[in-house]
Protein backbone atom coordinates (compact mmCIF):
# COMPACT_ATOMS: atom_id res chain seq x y z
CA UNK A 1 0.00 0.00 0.00
CA UNK A 2 1.53 3.08 -1.06
CA UNK A 3 1.46 5.95 1.65
CA UNK A 4 3.80 9.17 1.95
CA UNK A 5 3.28 12.87 2.56
CA UNK A 6 3.51 15.14 -0.27
CA UNK A 7 6.78 16.98 -0.72
CA UNK A 8 6.58 20.41 -2.79
CA UNK A 9 6.82 20.30 -6.69
CA UNK A 10 6.31 22.87 -9.08
CA UNK A 11 2.87 22.55 -10.98
CA UNK A 12 1.05 24.62 -14.02
CA UNK A 13 -2.30 25.10 -13.25
CA UNK A 14 -5.30 26.55 -14.89
CA UNK A 15 -8.24 27.30 -12.67
CA UNK A 16 -10.71 24.67 -12.85
CA UNK A 17 -9.81 23.11 -15.76
CA UNK A 18 -9.27 19.36 -15.57
CA UNK A 19 -5.70 17.80 -16.35
CA UNK A 20 -4.96 14.07 -17.22
CA UNK A 21 -2.46 11.68 -16.73
CA UNK A 22 -1.69 12.82 -20.70
CA UNK A 23 0.57 16.01 -20.25
CA UNK A 24 -1.22 18.23 -17.04
CA UNK A 25 -0.66 18.53 -13.07
CA UNK A 26 -0.89 15.08 -12.25
CA UNK A 27 1.57 13.47 -15.26
CA UNK A 28 3.90 16.19 -14.49
CA UNK A 29 4.41 15.39 -10.44
CA UNK A 30 4.56 11.98 -10.95
CA UNK A 31 7.79 12.76 -13.07
CA UNK A 32 9.26 15.04 -11.28
CA UNK A 33 8.73 12.65 -8.07
CA UNK A 34 10.20 9.64 -9.89
CA UNK A 35 13.47 12.25 -11.14
CA UNK A 36 13.34 13.57 -7.51
CA UNK A 37 13.76 10.19 -5.94
CA UNK A 38 16.49 9.12 -8.30
CA UNK A 39 18.62 12.02 -7.18
CA UNK A 40 17.60 11.55 -3.82
CA UNK A 41 19.55 7.99 -3.69
CA UNK A 42 22.56 9.08 -5.51
CA UNK A 43 22.76 12.07 -3.04
CA UNK A 44 22.46 9.78 -0.24
CA UNK A 45 24.91 6.84 -1.81
CA UNK A 46 27.54 9.77 -3.18
CA UNK A 47 30.24 8.72 -1.15
CA UNK A 48 29.57 4.99 -0.41
CA UNK A 49 29.93 5.15 -4.30
CA UNK A 50 33.33 7.18 -4.86
CA UNK A 51 34.95 5.01 -2.26
CA UNK A 52 34.33 2.11 -3.77
CA UNK A 53 34.90 4.08 -7.55
CA UNK A 54 38.40 4.83 -5.91
CA UNK A 55 39.10 1.32 -4.40
CA UNK A 56 38.37 -0.24 -7.90
CA UNK A 57 40.87 2.04 -9.73
CA UNK A 58 43.55 2.18 -7.19
CA UNK A 59 42.89 -1.99 -7.31
CA UNK A 60 43.38 -2.38 -10.88
CA UNK A 61 45.97 0.39 -11.76
CA UNK A 62 48.07 -1.46 -8.66
CA UNK A 63 48.04 -4.71 -11.02
CA UNK A 64 48.95 -2.60 -14.21
CA UNK A 65 52.20 -1.55 -12.32
CA UNK A 66 53.57 -4.54 -10.66
CA UNK A 67 55.42 -6.84 -12.91
CA UNK A 68 54.88 -10.27 -13.34
CA UNK A 69 56.04 -13.60 -15.74
CA UNK A 70 54.54 -14.95 -18.63
CA UNK A 71 54.87 -18.57 -19.21
CA UNK A 72 58.09 -18.76 -20.31
CA UNK A 73 59.51 -16.40 -17.59
CA UNK A 74 59.86 -13.08 -19.07
CA UNK A 75 58.88 -9.90 -17.24
CA UNK A 76 55.40 -9.08 -18.37
CA UNK A 77 53.28 -6.69 -17.14
CA UNK A 78 49.00 -6.37 -16.95
CA UNK A 79 47.20 -4.43 -19.35
CA UNK A 80 44.70 -2.30 -18.21
CA UNK A 81 41.96 -4.33 -20.02
CA UNK A 82 43.31 -7.55 -18.42
CA UNK A 83 43.71 -6.14 -14.87
CA UNK A 84 39.72 -4.11 -15.06
CA UNK A 85 38.66 -7.99 -16.02
CA UNK A 86 40.39 -9.75 -13.00
CA UNK A 87 39.37 -6.78 -10.36
CA UNK A 88 35.61 -7.04 -11.77
CA UNK A 89 35.14 -10.53 -10.77
CA UNK A 90 37.62 -10.20 -8.16
CA UNK A 91 36.35 -7.12 -6.44
CA UNK A 92 32.84 -8.11 -6.48
CA UNK A 93 33.49 -11.95 -5.20
CA UNK A 94 31.81 -13.44 -7.17
CA UNK A 95 35.27 -15.75 -8.48
CA UNK A 96 39.09 -15.96 -8.77
CA UNK A 97 41.53 -16.76 -11.14
CA UNK A 98 45.36 -15.88 -11.76
CA UNK A 99 44.74 -15.07 -15.79
CA UNK A 100 46.47 -14.92 -18.57
CA UNK A 101 49.42 -16.24 -16.28
CA UNK A 102 50.23 -17.01 -13.19
CA UNK A 103 50.88 -13.96 -10.36
CA UNK A 104 53.69 -14.02 -9.05
CA UNK A 105 54.04 -13.05 -5.31
CA UNK A 106 53.82 -9.47 -5.35
CA UNK A 107 50.39 -9.49 -7.54
CA UNK A 108 49.13 -12.11 -5.29
CA UNK A 109 50.00 -9.74 -2.37
CA UNK A 110 48.49 -6.59 -3.84
CA UNK A 111 44.74 -8.96 -5.00
CA UNK A 112 45.07 -9.89 -1.74
CA UNK A 113 45.14 -6.50 -0.25
CA UNK A 114 42.69 -5.32 -2.77
CA UNK A 115 40.16 -8.61 -1.53
CA UNK A 116 39.87 -7.18 1.77
CA UNK A 117 39.97 -3.37 1.05
CA UNK A 118 36.72 -3.99 -1.44
CA UNK A 119 35.08 -6.06 1.34
CA UNK A 120 35.13 -3.33 3.91
CA UNK A 121 33.79 -0.98 0.71
CA UNK A 122 30.96 -3.31 0.10
CA UNK A 123 30.14 -3.05 3.52
CA UNK A 124 30.12 0.48 3.96
CA UNK A 125 28.17 0.50 0.62
CA UNK A 126 25.61 -2.24 1.56
CA UNK A 127 25.07 -0.72 5.14
CA UNK A 128 24.36 3.25 3.75
CA UNK A 129 21.78 1.23 1.09
CA UNK A 130 20.49 -0.50 4.40
CA UNK A 131 20.11 2.63 6.33
CA UNK A 132 18.59 5.07 3.22
CA UNK A 133 16.25 2.03 2.71
CA UNK A 134 14.93 2.26 6.23
CA UNK A 135 14.96 6.20 5.88
CA UNK A 136 11.56 7.59 6.05
CA UNK A 137 11.63 10.39 3.85
CA UNK A 138 13.37 8.34 1.45
CA UNK A 139 10.31 5.57 1.76
CA UNK A 140 7.60 8.26 1.87
CA UNK A 141 9.14 9.39 -1.47
CA UNK A 142 9.17 6.30 -2.46
CA UNK A 143 5.54 5.67 -1.68
CA UNK A 144 4.35 8.92 -3.04
CA UNK A 145 5.85 8.05 -6.43
CA UNK A 146 4.12 4.87 -6.27
CA UNK A 147 0.77 6.58 -5.45
CA UNK A 148 0.89 9.50 -8.36
CA UNK A 149 1.88 6.60 -10.58
CA UNK A 150 -1.19 4.23 -9.92
CA UNK A 151 -3.48 7.02 -10.00
CA UNK A 152 -2.36 8.37 -13.36
CA UNK A 153 -2.99 4.79 -14.37
CA UNK A 154 -6.62 4.91 -13.64
CA UNK A 155 -9.08 4.81 -16.22
CA UNK A 156 -12.39 4.47 -15.14
CA UNK A 157 -14.20 7.27 -13.09
CA UNK A 158 -13.56 7.70 -9.44
CA UNK A 159 -14.21 9.12 -6.21
CA UNK A 160 -11.08 11.41 -4.06
CA UNK A 161 -12.45 10.63 -0.51
CA UNK A 162 -10.57 13.17 2.12
CA UNK A 163 -10.76 11.28 5.50
CA UNK A 164 -11.09 7.54 5.75
CA UNK A 165 -12.23 7.29 9.61
CA UNK A 166 -15.41 5.24 10.29
CA UNK A 167 -17.69 7.04 7.92
CA UNK A 168 -14.69 6.84 4.71
CA UNK A 169 -14.35 3.33 5.26
CA UNK A 170 -18.25 2.32 5.45
CA UNK A 171 -18.58 4.32 2.70
CA UNK A 172 -15.60 2.75 1.15
CA UNK A 173 -17.25 -0.80 1.42
CA UNK A 174 -20.60 0.32 0.24
CA UNK A 175 -19.06 1.68 -3.10
CA UNK A 176 -16.46 -0.96 -3.92
CA UNK A 177 -19.79 -3.26 -3.42
CA UNK A 178 -21.32 -1.21 -6.31
CA UNK A 179 -17.86 -1.73 -8.23
CA UNK A 180 -17.01 2.39 -8.25
CA UNK A 181 -13.59 2.99 -7.84
CA UNK A 182 -12.05 5.56 -5.24
CA UNK A 183 -8.74 7.33 -3.93
CA UNK A 184 -7.89 8.09 -0.45
CA UNK A 185 -6.45 10.45 1.80
CA UNK A 186 -5.98 10.66 4.96
CA UNK A 187 -3.63 12.05 7.53
CA UNK A 188 -3.69 8.83 9.93
CA UNK A 189 -0.43 6.22 8.90
CA UNK A 190 -2.79 3.33 10.52
CA UNK A 191 -5.96 4.29 8.61
CA UNK A 192 -4.38 4.50 5.17
CA UNK A 193 -2.09 0.86 5.95
CA UNK A 194 -5.71 -0.29 6.74
CA UNK A 195 -6.55 0.02 2.96
CA UNK A 196 -4.37 -3.18 2.56
CA UNK A 197 -5.73 -5.05 5.02
CA UNK A 198 -9.11 -4.32 3.82
CA UNK A 199 -10.45 -7.17 1.07
CA UNK A 200 -11.72 -4.59 -1.52
CA UNK A 201 -12.57 -6.04 -4.85
CA UNK A 202 -10.54 -3.22 -6.53
CA UNK A 203 -7.12 -1.54 -5.61
CA UNK A 204 -7.47 1.63 -3.27
CA UNK A 205 -4.75 4.31 -3.77
CA UNK A 206 -3.98 5.70 -0.16
CA UNK A 207 -1.94 8.52 0.80
CA UNK A 208 -0.86 9.77 3.77
CA UNK A 209 -0.95 13.30 3.60
CA UNK A 210 -2.99 17.40 4.51
CA UNK A 211 -5.44 17.31 1.83
CA UNK A 212 -5.83 20.99 3.06
CA UNK A 213 -2.60 20.91 0.64
CA UNK A 214 -3.77 21.25 -2.87
CA UNK A 215 -0.68 19.84 -3.98
CA UNK A 216 -2.06 16.88 -1.89
CA UNK A 217 -4.99 16.78 -3.60
CA UNK A 218 -3.31 17.02 -7.02
CA UNK A 219 -1.96 13.57 -6.07
CA UNK A 220 -4.52 12.41 -5.14
CA UNK A 221 -6.63 12.82 -8.15
CA UNK A 222 -8.06 15.86 -8.24
CA UNK A 223 -7.09 16.88 -11.86
CA UNK A 224 -7.17 13.79 -13.24
CA UNK A 225 -9.92 13.34 -16.02
CA UNK A 226 -11.70 10.62 -14.72
CA UNK A 227 -12.41 12.04 -11.06
CA UNK A 228 -16.15 12.45 -10.29
CA UNK A 229 -16.05 13.83 -7.49
CA UNK A 230 -14.96 14.46 -4.06
CA UNK A 231 -15.62 13.55 -0.43
CA UNK A 232 -14.72 15.50 2.29
CA UNK A 233 -14.82 13.46 5.89
CA UNK A 234 -12.42 14.33 8.20
CA UNK A 235 -13.37 14.65 11.81
CA UNK A 236 -12.29 18.29 12.00
CA UNK A 237 -14.44 21.41 10.65
CA UNK A 238 -12.22 23.49 10.18
CA UNK A 239 -9.99 21.36 7.97
CA UNK A 240 -13.45 19.80 6.09
CA UNK A 241 -14.33 23.72 5.19
CA UNK A 242 -10.37 24.40 3.69
CA UNK A 243 -10.14 21.20 1.47
CA UNK A 244 -14.32 21.72 0.40
CA UNK A 245 -13.43 25.38 -0.55
CA UNK A 246 -9.92 24.52 -2.26
CA UNK A 247 -11.89 21.62 -4.57
CA UNK A 248 -14.60 24.49 -5.41
CA UNK A 249 -11.91 26.80 -6.42
CA UNK A 250 -9.40 24.38 -8.20
CA UNK A 251 -12.37 22.15 -9.70
CA UNK A 252 -15.50 24.34 -9.68
CA UNK A 253 -16.83 21.72 -12.06
CA UNK A 254 -16.96 19.26 -9.46
CA UNK A 255 -19.81 17.93 -7.38
CA UNK A 256 -18.59 18.05 -3.36
CA UNK A 257 -20.06 16.53 -0.43
CA UNK A 258 -18.92 17.42 2.53
CA UNK A 259 -19.59 17.08 6.21
CA UNK A 260 -19.68 19.22 9.31
CA UNK A 261 -21.95 19.45 12.83
CA UNK A 262 -21.75 23.54 12.94
CA UNK A 263 -24.19 25.91 10.76
CA UNK A 264 -21.71 28.67 10.45
CA UNK A 265 -18.90 26.36 9.13
CA UNK A 266 -21.58 25.05 7.23
CA UNK A 267 -22.56 28.73 5.93
CA UNK A 268 -19.16 29.42 4.86
CA UNK A 269 -18.63 26.13 2.67
CA UNK A 270 -21.80 27.38 0.85
CA UNK A 271 -19.24 31.12 -0.22
CA UNK A 272 -17.66 29.66 -2.56
CA UNK A 273 -19.25 27.11 -4.80
CA UNK A 274 -22.27 24.63 -4.34
CA UNK A 275 -21.15 21.88 -1.85
CA UNK A 276 -23.63 19.17 -0.46
CA UNK A 277 -23.14 20.03 3.00
CA UNK A 278 -24.28 17.23 5.61
CA UNK A 279 -25.04 18.09 9.31
CA UNK A 280 -25.26 14.90 11.07
CA UNK A 281 -27.22 16.55 13.71
CA UNK A 282 -29.76 18.36 11.75
CA UNK A 283 -30.28 15.26 9.98
CA UNK A 284 -31.20 13.01 12.94
CA UNK A 285 -33.35 15.82 13.86
CA UNK A 286 -34.86 15.70 10.55
CA UNK A 287 -35.35 11.93 11.00
CA UNK A 288 -37.27 12.74 14.67
CA UNK A 289 -39.52 14.73 13.80
CA UNK A 290 -40.27 12.05 10.43
CA UNK A 291 -40.33 9.15 13.66
CA UNK A 292 -42.57 11.79 15.49
CA UNK A 293 -45.04 12.11 12.39
CA UNK A 294 -45.18 9.08 10.74
CA UNK A 295 -42.93 5.81 12.00
CA UNK A 296 -43.34 4.11 8.89
CA UNK A 297 -41.90 6.44 7.06
CA UNK A 298 -39.15 6.64 9.18
CA UNK A 299 -39.03 3.08 8.88
CA UNK A 300 -38.73 3.23 5.14
CA UNK A 301 -36.11 5.66 4.98
CA UNK A 302 -33.50 4.29 7.10
CA UNK A 303 -33.93 0.64 5.56
CA UNK A 304 -33.36 2.41 1.96
CA UNK A 305 -30.41 4.53 3.37
CA UNK A 306 -28.96 1.85 4.99
CA UNK A 307 -28.47 0.36 1.50
CA UNK A 308 -28.34 -3.97 -0.04
CA UNK A 309 -28.32 -6.07 2.93
CA UNK A 310 -30.03 -3.99 5.63
CA UNK A 311 -32.82 -5.42 7.78
CA UNK A 312 -35.95 -4.21 7.80
CA UNK A 313 -35.84 -2.49 11.10
CA UNK A 314 -38.41 -2.25 13.89
CA UNK A 315 -41.00 0.11 13.59
CA UNK A 316 -40.52 2.43 16.61
CA UNK A 317 -43.23 4.51 17.88
CA UNK A 318 -41.62 7.57 19.98
CA UNK A 319 -44.54 9.07 22.52
CA UNK A 320 -46.39 12.23 20.73
CA UNK A 321 -47.22 13.43 24.98
CA UNK A 322 -46.45 13.61 27.75
CA UNK A 323 -42.31 15.10 29.39
CA UNK A 324 -39.36 14.31 27.52
CA UNK A 325 -35.74 14.39 29.48
CA UNK A 326 -32.55 15.78 27.49
CA UNK A 327 -29.80 15.12 29.19
CA UNK A 328 -26.36 17.28 27.50
CA UNK A 329 -27.40 20.60 25.77
CA UNK A 330 -24.54 20.53 23.39
CA UNK A 331 -25.38 21.31 19.62
CA UNK A 332 -27.00 18.05 19.59
CA UNK A 333 -28.87 18.48 22.79
CA UNK A 334 -30.34 21.68 21.04
CA UNK A 335 -31.44 20.02 17.85
CA UNK A 336 -33.24 17.75 19.82
CA UNK A 337 -35.08 19.76 22.13
CA UNK A 338 -35.56 22.20 19.45
CA UNK A 339 -37.31 19.16 17.20
CA UNK A 340 -39.34 17.77 20.24
CA UNK A 341 -41.01 21.70 21.36
CA UNK A 342 -41.65 22.29 17.79
CA UNK A 343 -43.98 19.25 18.05
CA UNK A 344 -45.44 21.11 21.15
CA UNK A 345 -43.68 18.36 23.47
CA UNK A 346 -42.13 19.34 26.89
CA UNK A 347 -39.02 19.09 27.57
CA UNK A 348 -36.87 19.24 30.56
CA UNK A 349 -32.96 20.10 30.50
CA UNK A 350 -30.42 18.41 32.10
CA UNK A 351 -26.85 19.73 31.97
CA UNK A 352 -23.73 20.22 34.74
CA UNK A 353 -22.32 23.02 32.83
CA UNK A 354 -24.88 25.06 31.16
CA UNK A 355 -24.24 27.75 28.36
CA UNK A 356 -27.45 29.25 27.66
CA UNK A 357 -30.42 30.54 30.43
CA UNK A 358 -33.46 27.82 29.61
CA UNK A 359 -36.30 27.88 32.35
CA UNK A 360 -37.06 24.05 32.21
CA UNK A 361 -33.12 23.60 32.84
CA UNK A 362 -31.46 21.67 35.38
CA UNK A 363 -28.17 21.58 36.00
CA UNK A 364 -26.52 18.73 37.64
CA UNK A 365 -25.16 15.49 36.43
CA UNK A 366 -27.42 13.38 34.07
CA UNK A 367 -26.31 10.50 35.50
CA UNK A 368 -27.18 11.55 39.24
CA UNK A 369 -30.29 9.77 40.92
CA UNK A 370 -31.16 13.00 42.58
CA UNK A 371 -30.78 15.03 39.59
CA UNK A 372 -33.01 12.78 37.54
CA UNK A 373 -35.80 12.90 39.94
CA UNK A 374 -35.19 16.62 39.77
CA UNK A 375 -36.19 16.35 36.28
CA UNK A 376 -38.68 14.45 36.20
CA UNK A 377 -37.68 11.17 34.72
CA UNK A 378 -40.01 9.00 36.51
CA UNK A 379 -43.04 10.85 35.07
CA UNK A 380 -41.35 11.47 31.57
CA UNK A 381 -41.92 9.17 28.45
CA UNK A 382 -39.12 9.79 26.72
CA UNK A 383 -35.11 10.09 27.54
CA UNK A 384 -32.11 11.79 25.76
CA UNK A 385 -28.76 11.05 26.64
CA UNK A 386 -26.67 13.53 23.54
CA UNK A 387 -23.33 14.48 25.05
CA UNK A 388 -20.07 13.88 23.85
CA UNK A 389 -19.02 10.96 26.39
CA UNK A 390 -20.71 7.69 25.75
CA UNK A 391 -19.54 6.59 29.30
CA UNK A 392 -21.61 10.00 30.80
CA UNK A 393 -24.47 8.66 28.03
CA UNK A 394 -24.54 4.63 28.77
CA UNK A 395 -24.62 5.70 32.88
CA UNK A 396 -27.68 8.46 32.14
CA UNK A 397 -29.72 6.10 29.93
CA UNK A 398 -29.20 3.11 33.19
CA UNK A 399 -30.12 5.56 35.60
CA UNK A 400 -33.38 7.13 33.59
CA UNK A 401 -34.66 3.29 33.49
CA UNK A 402 -33.66 2.21 36.97
CA UNK A 403 -36.24 5.19 37.57
CA UNK A 404 -38.91 4.64 35.01
CA UNK A 405 -38.48 1.45 33.07
CA UNK A 406 -41.60 2.10 30.71
CA UNK A 407 -38.88 5.50 29.06
CA UNK A 408 -38.65 5.85 25.58
CA UNK A 409 -34.73 5.97 24.93
CA UNK A 410 -32.93 7.53 22.45
CA UNK A 411 -28.67 7.94 22.94
CA UNK A 412 -25.78 9.71 20.98
CA UNK A 413 -22.89 7.02 20.13
CA UNK A 414 -19.71 8.72 19.19
CA UNK A 415 -16.87 6.41 20.06
CA UNK A 416 -17.29 2.93 17.14
CA UNK A 417 -15.77 0.87 20.36
CA UNK A 418 -18.90 1.55 21.79
CA UNK A 419 -21.26 -0.51 19.30
CA UNK A 420 -21.37 -3.13 21.48
CA UNK A 421 -22.29 -1.23 24.80
CA UNK A 422 -24.95 0.60 22.94
CA UNK A 423 -26.53 -2.84 21.67
CA UNK A 424 -26.69 -4.52 24.95
CA UNK A 425 -28.27 -1.66 26.67
CA UNK A 426 -31.06 -1.90 23.75
CA UNK A 427 -32.25 1.68 23.08
CA UNK A 428 -34.93 2.82 21.06
CA UNK A 429 -32.79 5.23 19.29
CA UNK A 430 -29.47 5.40 18.48
CA UNK A 431 -27.56 8.29 16.29
CA UNK A 432 -24.22 7.54 14.77
CA UNK A 433 -22.82 10.51 13.54
CA UNK A 434 -20.72 8.87 11.38
CA UNK A 435 -23.47 6.30 9.83
CA UNK A 436 -26.01 9.23 9.55
CA UNK A 437 -23.02 11.44 7.42
CA UNK A 438 -22.56 7.36 5.44
CA UNK A 439 -26.31 6.67 4.74
CA UNK A 440 -26.76 10.36 3.46
CA UNK A 441 -24.01 10.40 0.94
CA UNK A 442 -24.84 6.85 -0.41
CA UNK A 443 -28.15 7.54 -0.89
CA UNK A 444 -26.88 10.72 -2.79
CA UNK A 445 -24.12 8.91 -4.56
CA UNK A 446 -24.88 5.35 -5.12
CA UNK A 447 -28.71 5.93 -7.42
CA UNK A 448 -29.13 9.56 -7.47
CA UNK A 449 -32.87 8.16 -7.91
CA UNK A 450 -33.22 6.97 -4.57
CA UNK A 451 -32.05 10.24 -3.28
CA UNK A 452 -34.86 11.53 -5.09
CA UNK A 453 -37.06 8.97 -3.44
CA UNK A 454 -35.95 9.52 -0.16
CA UNK A 455 -36.50 13.49 -0.31
CA UNK A 456 -39.71 12.84 -0.91
CA UNK A 457 -41.01 10.43 0.89
CA UNK A 458 -41.60 12.35 3.93
CA UNK A 459 -44.57 14.59 2.61
CA UNK A 460 -46.45 10.64 1.41
CA UNK A 461 -47.96 10.13 4.22
CA UNK A 462 -47.30 7.17 7.05
CA UNK A 463 -50.11 4.46 5.54
CA UNK A 464 -48.92 5.43 2.21
CA UNK A 465 -45.38 4.15 3.47
CA UNK A 466 -46.70 1.46 5.77
CA UNK A 467 -48.19 -0.14 2.36
CA UNK A 468 -44.42 0.62 0.32
CA UNK A 469 -42.90 -1.32 3.36
CA UNK A 470 -45.35 -3.94 3.10
CA UNK A 471 -44.95 -4.48 -0.67
CA UNK A 472 -40.94 -4.97 -0.12
CA UNK A 473 -41.16 -7.53 2.92
CA UNK A 474 -43.98 -9.21 0.82
CA UNK A 475 -42.56 -9.64 -2.58
CA UNK A 476 -38.61 -9.45 -1.16
CA UNK A 477 -38.72 -10.25 2.77
CA UNK A 478 -36.60 -8.43 5.55
CA UNK A 479 -33.57 -8.13 3.75
CA UNK A 480 -33.20 -5.68 1.30
CA UNK A 481 -31.25 -7.52 -1.61
CA UNK A 482 -30.77 -5.14 -4.10
CA UNK A 483 -31.40 -2.00 -5.41
CA UNK A 484 -31.09 -0.75 -9.00
CA UNK A 485 -32.02 1.92 -11.87
CA UNK A 486 -33.58 0.81 -14.91
CA UNK A 487 -33.55 3.29 -18.03
CA UNK A 488 -35.86 2.52 -20.65
CA UNK A 489 -33.65 3.54 -23.77
CA UNK A 490 -32.93 2.75 -27.33
CA UNK A 491 -29.30 1.44 -25.18
CA UNK A 492 -29.89 0.02 -22.83
CA UNK A 493 -33.65 -1.51 -23.62
CA UNK A 494 -33.32 -1.89 -27.39
CA UNK A 495 -35.81 -5.19 -26.98
CA UNK A 496 -38.90 -2.70 -25.75
CA UNK A 497 -38.16 0.26 -27.93
CA UNK A 498 -41.26 -1.06 -30.04
CA UNK A 499 -43.86 -1.47 -27.31
CA UNK A 500 -42.91 1.93 -25.89
CA UNK A 501 -43.07 3.87 -29.08
CA UNK A 502 -46.84 2.36 -28.93
CA UNK A 503 -47.61 2.65 -25.63
CA UNK A 504 -48.10 -0.76 -25.29
CA UNK A 505 -46.21 -1.53 -22.30
CA UNK A 506 -47.74 -1.28 -18.73
CA UNK A 507 -45.59 -1.49 -15.66
CA UNK A 508 -47.09 -4.55 -14.39
CA UNK A 509 -46.60 -6.37 -17.59
CA UNK A 510 -42.95 -5.41 -17.66
CA UNK A 511 -42.63 -7.19 -14.07
CA UNK A 512 -43.93 -10.66 -15.23
CA UNK A 513 -41.45 -13.93 -14.89
CA UNK A 514 -39.75 -14.47 -18.62
CA UNK A 515 -40.48 -18.26 -17.25
CA UNK A 516 -43.95 -18.04 -16.29
CA UNK A 517 -45.78 -14.46 -17.31
CA UNK A 518 -48.40 -15.84 -14.44
CA UNK A 519 -45.88 -15.16 -11.62
CA UNK A 520 -44.56 -11.58 -11.08
CA UNK A 521 -41.12 -10.47 -10.39
CA UNK A 522 -39.31 -10.20 -7.07
CA UNK A 523 -38.46 -6.45 -7.62
CA UNK A 524 -41.19 -3.59 -6.41
CA UNK A 525 -40.99 -0.27 -8.25
CA UNK A 526 -39.60 2.58 -5.97
CA UNK A 527 -39.75 5.40 -8.25
CA UNK A 528 -40.24 6.38 -11.87
CA UNK A 529 -38.94 9.43 -13.59
CA UNK A 530 -40.43 10.73 -16.42
CA UNK A 531 -38.75 13.81 -17.60
CA UNK A 532 -39.20 16.29 -14.54
CA UNK A 533 -42.42 14.39 -13.60
CA UNK A 534 -41.51 12.24 -10.26
CA UNK A 535 -44.06 8.81 -9.78
CA UNK A 536 -43.47 6.78 -6.50
CA UNK A 537 -44.35 3.81 -5.97
CA UNK A 538 -46.48 3.79 -9.01
CA UNK A 539 -49.31 0.94 -9.71
CA UNK A 540 -48.72 -1.78 -12.08
CA UNK A 541 -51.18 -0.22 -14.48
CA UNK A 542 -48.88 2.76 -15.26
CA UNK A 543 -48.17 2.70 -19.34
CA UNK A 544 -44.12 3.13 -19.37
CA UNK A 545 -42.77 5.59 -22.13
CA UNK A 546 -39.38 6.23 -24.02
CA UNK A 547 -37.13 7.67 -21.50
CA UNK A 548 -38.09 6.61 -18.59
CA UNK A 549 -36.47 6.17 -15.44
CA UNK A 550 -37.00 3.47 -12.95
CA UNK A 551 -35.47 2.73 -9.44
CA UNK A 552 -36.50 -0.95 -8.36
CA UNK A 553 -36.19 -2.71 -5.12
CA UNK A 554 -35.56 -6.77 -5.17
CA UNK A 555 -33.70 -9.72 -5.02
CA UNK A 556 -30.86 -9.97 -7.73
CA UNK A 557 -32.70 -13.45 -9.73
CA UNK A 558 -35.65 -10.46 -10.26
CA UNK A 559 -32.63 -8.11 -11.59
CA UNK A 560 -31.30 -10.73 -13.66
CA UNK A 561 -34.36 -11.58 -15.52
CA UNK A 562 -35.40 -7.95 -16.24
CA UNK A 563 -32.25 -7.21 -17.61
CA UNK A 564 -33.08 -10.57 -20.21
CA UNK A 565 -36.52 -9.01 -20.86
CA UNK A 566 -34.64 -5.34 -21.94
CA UNK A 567 -32.50 -7.41 -24.51
CA UNK A 568 -33.95 -10.08 -26.12
CA UNK A 569 -36.57 -9.13 -28.57
CA UNK A 570 -38.76 -12.79 -27.92
CA UNK A 571 -39.41 -11.96 -23.76
CA UNK A 572 -41.21 -8.87 -24.11
CA UNK A 573 -43.93 -10.41 -26.54
CA UNK A 574 -44.36 -13.33 -24.39
CA UNK A 575 -44.58 -10.91 -21.09
CA UNK A 576 -47.60 -8.66 -22.82
CA UNK A 577 -49.49 -11.37 -25.31
CA UNK A 578 -48.26 -14.71 -23.59
CA UNK A 579 -47.22 -15.90 -27.22
CA UNK A 580 -43.80 -17.47 -27.44
CA UNK A 581 -41.94 -16.18 -30.56
CA UNK A 582 -38.54 -17.98 -31.21
CA UNK A 583 -35.36 -16.00 -30.48
CA UNK A 584 -33.77 -16.28 -33.74
CA UNK A 585 -34.63 -13.65 -36.71
CA UNK A 586 -35.61 -16.64 -38.83
CA UNK A 587 -37.87 -17.89 -36.55
CA UNK A 588 -39.73 -14.80 -35.74
CA UNK A 589 -40.22 -14.18 -39.63
CA UNK A 590 -41.40 -17.57 -40.13
CA UNK A 591 -43.95 -17.71 -37.06
CA UNK A 592 -45.47 -14.80 -38.23
CA UNK A 593 -46.06 -16.29 -41.73
CA UNK A 594 -48.10 -18.92 -39.85
CA UNK A 595 -50.22 -16.86 -37.51
CA UNK A 596 -50.78 -14.30 -40.00
CA UNK A 597 -53.87 -16.18 -41.70
CA UNK A 598 -55.21 -16.97 -38.26
CA UNK A 599 -54.83 -13.40 -37.13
Amino acid sequence: MSRAPVDPWPRPGGRGAPSGAGGGPLAIASGVQGSATIFQVLRRMRAPLIVLILIFAVSVLGLTLIPGRDGNGQPWRMSFFDAFYVMSYTATTIGFGEIPHPFTAAQRLWVTISIFVTVVGWAYALGSLLTLLQDRAFRQALALQHFTRKVSRLSEPFLLVAGYGQTGESLGRSFDALGRRFTVVDTADERVDALALDTYRADVPGLVGDARDPRTLDAAGLHHPCCEGVLVLTDDDETNLAVTMAVSLLRPDLPVVTRTTSVAVADRMRTVGDPTVINSFDRFSDHLRLALRSPAAYQLLTWLESGPGAVLPQRGRPPREGRWVVCGYGRFGRHFTAVLRDEGLEVVVVDPRPEDDDPALVVGDGADRVVLARAGVERAVGFVAGTDNDTTNLSAVAGARRANPDLFVVARQNQPASTSLFAAMAVDGLLVPTEVVAHEVYAQLSTPLLWRFLRALPDQGDAWAAAVVERLATCCGTRLEALWKVRLTQEEAPALTAWLERGALRLQDLLRSPEDRAEQLAAVPLLVLRGRECLLAPDGDLVLQPGDEMLLAGRPSARRALATALVVDAVPEYLVTGHRVPSGWVWRRFARRVLAPSS
